[in-house]
């Protein structure tokens, strides 16, 4: 075990020395992977901080079923209690709408009060609103789910406003799509910046290793320093990301609270927790040595 520890203490104190004998290159390999990992991060300030405000808004869709007006009370309140347990994995929320209520808010409208007074009977029918839960390919389940209801013989017509539900899918898939573009642009920056930095090095040791492989030395030994090396570059340009997001945060802020006082809101950035930015900072590390194992293994062949 204390050989295997130290082993390991040298390894890491050889990827140190090799970071601070050439510290324009090492700050600028730094720098580089750093700026690349500030756009997602922030892409998740702004996601997190903005989730408060999103619980807020409802951005579930809603069918509206008008039943026909010779409809019974209790045959509504029998397809209103259908709906909450034949559909309850689909169905969030669902309220009735008495037509003698609906009557009395238009009543209370002053645009709509004139017209409805001239009428001898209340041309409303009853309605069911249902509030759907999100899911997958929202969209078509919930126009299946309408044409299913229209089918039901109490049911007059299903109102769902389609557009909207197709919109705020193809914004949710956009959104997806584009944080997966995001990653993969992010991975393959750290992983070619690494690769070429490891490769510089190995090629400029390339005799020392060699010498090395003469008097016994295997193969760990000899990469384990470059794996240090592409860790340690993942770990600082990880943190040096994370210090450069907080400080970027402070004029955005800035800017977003005179904005949001306009709109009488508050409204601000963060940074994501701290269980994540220490995964994303392990996840970094571990790209850059898978990266620096590569690169050392393809530049060390004799």
């Amino acid at each position: 075990m204390n050989r295997w520890l130290r082993q390991h203490r040298y390894a890491l104190r050889v990827a140190i020395r090799r970071l601070l004998q050439q510290p324009f290159s090492s700050l600028s390999n730094l720098l580089v992977i750093a700026l690349t990992l500030t756009l997602p991060i922030i892409g998740a300030s702004a996601l997190v901080s903005a989730q408060p405000l999103a619980r807020q808004v409802s951005v579930s869709p809603e069918i509206t079923l008008f039943l026909k007006l010779k409809t019974p009370a209790d045959a509504s309140k029998k397809i209103l209690d259908r709906l909450q347990t034949e559909y309850s994995r689909d169905v969030g929320a669902v309220r009735l709408v008495p037509r003698q209520k609906a009557l009395q808010t238009l009543k209370a409208n002053p645009t709509w009060a004139d017209a409805l007074a001239v009428l001898p009977d209340n041309p409303l029918p009853d309605a069911i609103i249902v509030t759907l839960k999100n899911g997958v390919d929202l969209a078509q389940h919930a126009n299946s789910l309408a044409q299913e209801w229209r089918q039901w013989p109490q049911v007059d017509a299903v109102q769902l406003d389609s557009a909207w539900v197709q919109r705020l899918e193809a914004l949710l898939q956009f959104g997806r799509i584009g944080l997966g573009l995001l990653a993969i642009g992010v991975a393959l920056v750290v992983l070619s910046t690494v690769f070429n930095t490891v490769r510089m090095q190995a090629l400029t040791q390339r005799e020392e290793i060699g010498v090395a492989r003469l008097v016994g030395a295997t193969e760990s030994f000899v990469r384990r320093p470059f794996l240090y090396l592409g860790a340690l570059t993942g770990v600082l340009a990880s943190l040096l990301a994370i210090l450069l997001c907080a400080l970027a945060l402070i004029p955005l802020n800035a800017a977003l609270a005179r904005l949001a006082q306009s709109y009488g809101a508050s409204v601000s950035l963060h940074l994501p927790d701290s269980l994540s930015l220490a995964l994303a900072v392990v996840l970094v590390a571990i790209l850059g040595a898978l990266s620096a194992r590569w690169s050392v293994t393809r530049s060390t062949r004799f």
